[in-house]
């Protein structure tokens, strides 16, 4: 079986803090390190479920250089560095079998979601796929569509996994912390975390091979992204793409639809980059 893995950082056990997971922070060493326990501790349980399977993990962080790929298990390929066309999803194709998301947090608007954002919190308030909340997950499972691969697990919080299940409502779920507001949280103990990740991530690979089947996103084609922007301007700019609509009745929303899921996706991505330098 050959496992497409997105690695964020907010949702790893313990963090809490933006200071927690940038680079050149004082304690970002330390909590990059359980990052990797946690990504390693899904590749351990996929292991678990009739392996050795076949890994590539796309880290999807921040500058995405956070991993040590030495220290990746499973002889696991690296996916690392910034402008990547199909960002935290680039390399997934239709030769994958399952896509792991690990660490990954609630959206912008959801609560309590410890460090929450939808890809650029100076520019994104809200995102709805299709009328529903949709956090990065639920956006990246358009990637997912379109190439007919399942996400079968998340880790994060209790809100993360929550996010996800109108998307793949078959999707296995490790919730490593229960967020109480967006800068709190009860985290179980990293040893206990792993433990729990490897477990839901053999069980996610099995109930996949014994399935016989693979499961499709629920989400209906041609799609809408319904984007809330911090303020006007950043809507205005949405609009210099092609197949972005402003909304009739609030300045600050945009409307992206396609019935390709990932040419919506990209145009997403490109939104997110193009807003990102007047936000700042």
């Amino acid at each position: 079986m050959k496992i497409f893995i997105s690695s964020d950082m907010e949702g790893t056990a313990g963090v809490v803090a933006w200071e927690q997971c940038r680079p050149g922070q004082q304690d970002y060493e330390h909590y990059r390190g359980l990052l990797q326990d946690e990504v390693n501790a899904v590749i351990d349980g996929a292991n678990q479920a009739g392996g050795p399977h076949e890994f590539l993990v796309n880290d999807s962080h921040g500058q995405m250089a956070n991993l040590r790929p030495e220290r990746l298990n499973g002889e696991a390929a690296y996916l690392s560095g910034r402008h990547k066309p199909l960002y935290m999803m680039q390399g997934l194709d239709e030769s994958f079998d399952a896509i792991f998301f690990v660490s990954y947090h609630g959206s912008a608007s959801a609560g309590p979601a410890t460090l929450s954002h939808t890809y650029n919190p100076a520019a994104i308030a809200e995102v709805r796929l299709n009328g529903t909340l949709a956090g990065e997950s639920g956006i990246n499972s358009l990637v997912a569509l379109g190439h007919g691969v399942p996400v079968v697990l998340v880790t994060g919080d209790q809100t993360t996994a929550s996010e996800l299940r109108p998307y793949w409502p078959q999707a296995h779920a490790a919730v490593v912390k229960h967020s109480v507001s967006r800068f709190a949280a009860e985290s179980l103990h990293p040893a206990r975390a792993t433990r729990l990740i490897a477990q839901t991530a053999r069980e996610a690979v099995e109930a996949l091979r014994d399935s016989g089947t693979k499961p499709t996103a629920r989400i209906e084609l041609p799609a809408t992204l319904t984007v809330r922007l911090r303020n006007p301007d950043l809507a205005e700019m949405a609009t210099w793409l092609e197949r972005v609509e402003p909304d009739a009745n609030d300045p600050t929303v945009i409307q992206l639809v396609d019935d390709d899921p990932i040419r919506l996706y990209r145009t997403f991505v490109t939104l997110v980059l193009l807003t990102r330098g007047i936000a700042e």
